[in-house]
């Protein structure tokens, strides 16, 4: 059986991308968790990971890490990880990889915090710009493939880069069109990140740097996270 490393569900949004995308496409897997250490995580993640990284697939003796490699190794094993029909499945390829490497404000200044609602202390252009370009890419996709999910029928490999923003979209109020907004909310209620957001409420650890990101993002409004235990 495939086994996920991972860490803290509250902030981190690479491991959620596989994560939610074996969930929803039924593909079993042991998931371990290993939560952020304070200061750095490399000697700890080095220990299963090779670039001290998460996340981190092992399928028997291979060893793939990065979000999307792991995407790739998957589906070539699992028909449906993208979609059937090319011209889908080169939007889709692009769409992940622009959000793979792409939309560097967003990931600064709004960082993944699953349990946190939090006013924005500013929103530069260049954020909403990263928002606005985010929405078209969404609409273009629902428009283009009939949804309900960005690339046709089925939640592909695309849905889940995407998955960490929905987060993001309601943590900090970002504002989108509604058919953006609507989409967003769609991928908040699927069974799995229902369940990411559950356990990721539930645990019981903050790690400092991630809690001093979102302190500078702006005023917190609510904190929906079990308390740290004395």
């Amino acid at each position: 059986m495939y086994e996920l490393f991972i860490a803290n569900k509250n902030y981190s949004s690479w491991s959620l991308r596989p994560w939610v995308l074996m969930r929803e496409r039924a593909i079993p897997f042991r998931e371990t968790l290993v939560p952020f250490s304070e200061g750095s995580s490399f000697e700890a993640f080095r220990r299963f990971s090779p670039t001290g990284r998460v996340p981190c697939l092992r399928d028997g003796e291979v060893v793939v890490w990065d979000s999307l490699a792991i995407t790739e190794y998957l589906a070539e094993r699992h028909p449906g990880l993208w979609p059937a029909d090319p011209v889908a499945r080169a939007w889709a390829r692009c769409a992940a990889a622009e959000m793979h490497s792409g939309f560097g404000v967003l990931r600064d200044r709004c960082s993944m915090n699953v349990g946190l609602r939090i006013r924005l202390a500013e929103t530069p252009e260049a954020l909403l710009r990263d928002v606005r370009r985010i929405g078209e890419l969404w609409e273009e996709g629902l428009a283009r493939f009939g949804g309900p999910f960005l690339a046709g029928a089925e939640f592909t490999a695309v849905d889940a880069f995407f998955a960490p923003v929905a987060f993001r979209v309601r943590t900090y109020g970002l504002e989108l069109g509604a058919v953006a907004a609507a989409y967003a909310a769609q991928l908040l209620e699927l069974p799995s990140m229902r369940q990411w957001e559950t356990e990721a409420l539930a645990e019981p650890w903050r790690e400092p740097g991630h809690e001093d990101e979102v302190r500078r993002a702006g005023a917190w409004l609510e904190d929906r996270r079990r308390p740290v235990p004395a």
